[in-house]
C-alpha cells in the first residue's frame, strides 16, 4: 500500500515538473538554474522541519535495497555523482531527496574558478548535457575547514582531482597536487574517488589516464596507510588495450573499485564546443565499460556505475552488468527530482519479479 502511495506521489511531482517547471527552467542558462536550485536546497537543508518536508515529497526506502559494502552501509544504491555538489554544501539534504550516498567535488589542492562561461549546455533532443566546468571548486584547505567535525546520515565520497592548471600537467607536480588533497581529507568522508579522467581540463588528454603515470600516482597515494576505500574514476573513451593496462596497474595496489564512468569526449551528437558529454550520450559506453571491468576482476571489485540513468530499467541494466552502486545527475535534469525514488521503487519491483531478496543478488548476473 505504501509503495502505491509513493508511486502516486511521484507521478504528481513528475507531471508538475515536466509540465510546469522544466519548460521554465529550460528557457534559462543551465548553470544559473543549477545555482538557483542549489540555493533552494541549501535553505531546505538548514532546518529539521524543512528536511522532513522534502523527505515527505521525495524519499523512499526499502530493506531490499540496503547493502553493506566495504564496511559502509548504503540504504539504497542511488548516489549523486560528483560535479553537482562541487563545494559540498548540499550533503545534509541528500537523504531527504532519496539518495543513498553522495560524492562531493571534484576537490583539488588549490581553488579554481573553472573554465570561462558558458560551460554547461542542455541537449534535449538526445537527453544529454555538455559539461565544461573545468574542475571549479574552493580548494582542499577551505573545504576541509568547512567540513571537519561534520556528521552526516549517509555515506559521503570525496572525489579528488588535480588543480586545472598548466603547472600540474608536469607529472611530479600533478602527483603532489592529488596527494595533498588525499592526505588532507583522511579524516573526512567514507571513501575516496581518484578522478584521473576529467575531460574538461587544459590538457588535451588527462595525463594520469596513461598507465605509467597512473602507476606513479597510485604508488604515492598508497605510500601512507589506507584508512578508507579508494576508487578510481575511469574514462569511457579508453580503448581496450589502454583499459587493460590501466586495470593491471590498479591490480598492483589496494584499489577497492572503480567509478564507471566519467564524461565522454566522443561527440556522437554533432554538438560543437569544448567539454564532455553526460546522459544518454554516454549510456552505452558506460554499460560496456562496466561489463569489461567486472569480467576483468571476475566480480571481485566494487563498481559504481553512472551515465544515462533515467529510470529503473537503465539502473537495473547497469546492476546486472556488474555495478553494485549507481550515480546520476543528468537524469534529474530531464526527469525531475522524484527520479531517485522512481528508480528505487522500480528496482524493488524488478528484483521481486526476478526472485531476488536483496539487490546485491542481481549484481553481475548477466555475466554468468
Amino acid at each position: 500500500m505504501l509503495d502505491r502511495l509513493i508511486a502516486i506521489r511521484n507521478w504528481i511531482v513528475r507531471k508538475k515538473y515536466k509540465w510546469i517547471l522544466k519548460p521554465i527552467f529550460f528557457k534559462f542558462d543551465p548553470e544559473n538554474i543549477h545555482d538557483l536550485i542549489s540555493s533552494f536546497l541549501r535553505f531546505f537543508s538548514k532546518y529539521t522541519v524543512t528536511r522532513k518536508i522534502v523527505s515527505l515529497c521525495f524519499s523512499y526506502s526499502n530493506p531490499v535495497l540496503e547493502q553493506n559494502i566495504l564496511g559502509i552501509n548504503f540504504k539504497n544504491p542511488i548516489g549523486l555523482a560528483a560535479g553537482f555538489d562541487k563545494n559540498a554544501t548540499l550533503i545534509d539534504i541528500m537523504p531527504s531527496l532519496g539518495f543513498g550516498f553522495t560524492e562531493i567535488g571534484s576537490i583539488t589542492k588549490d581553488p579554481h574558478g573553472g573554465n570561462p562561461k558558458p560551460r554547461l549546455y542542455r541537449l534535449p533532443e538526445s537527453k544529454s548535457v555538455r559539461v565544461n566546468y573545468g574542475l571549479k571548486n574552493l580548494g582542499a584547505k577551505i573545504l576541509h575547514q568547512q567540513l571537519k567535525n561534520k556528521i552526516w546520515s549517509l555515506p559521503v565520497g570525496i572525489n579528488i582531482a588535480k588543480t586545472n592548471t598548466i603547472e600540474t600537467s608536469e607529472i611530479n607536480k600533478g602527483i603532489e597536487d592529488y596527494f595533498f588533497t588525499y592526505k588532507t581529507f583522511q579524516d573526512i568522508g567514507d571513501y575516496f574517488t581518484i578522478n584521473i579522467s576529467c575531460p574538461n581540463t587544459c590538457e588535451e588528454k588527462p595525463i594520469f589516464m596513461e598507465s605509467q603515470n597512473l602507476d606513479l600516482l597510485l604508488n604515492k597515494i598508497f605510500s601512507i596507510p589506507k584508512k578508507k576505500p579508494v576508487f578510481v574514476k575511469l574514462s569511457p573513451d579508453l580503448k581496450d588495450a589502454e583499459l587493460e593496462k590501466t586495470l593491471k596497474v590498479c591490480q598492483k595496489y589496494p584499489v577497492d573499485g572503480f567509478v564507471c564512468t566519467n564524461l565522454t569526449k566522443i561527440n556522437s551528437l554533432g554538438h560543437s564546443g569544448q567539454g564532455g558529454f553526460s546522459g544518454k550520450a554516454i549510456a552505452e559506453l558506460s554499460d560496456k565499460l562496466i561489463r569489461k571491468v567486472y569480467k576483468f576482476y571476475k566480480g571481485e571489485k566494487i563498481i559504481i556505475g553512472g551515465g544515462g540513468i533515467f529510470n529503473e530499467e537503465d539502473a537495473y541494466k547497469k546492476i546486472k552488468a556488474g555495478a553494485t552502486l549507481l550515480e546520476l545527475i543528468t537524469g534529474m535534469i530531464f526527469e525531475g527530482p522524484q527520479v531517485i525514488s522512481d528508480i528505487n521503487l522500480g528496482l524493488v519491483k524488478l528484483l521481486k519479479r526476478d526472485g531476488y531478496k536483496n539487490i546485491s543478488e542481481a549484481v553481475g548476473k548477466e555475466n554468468l
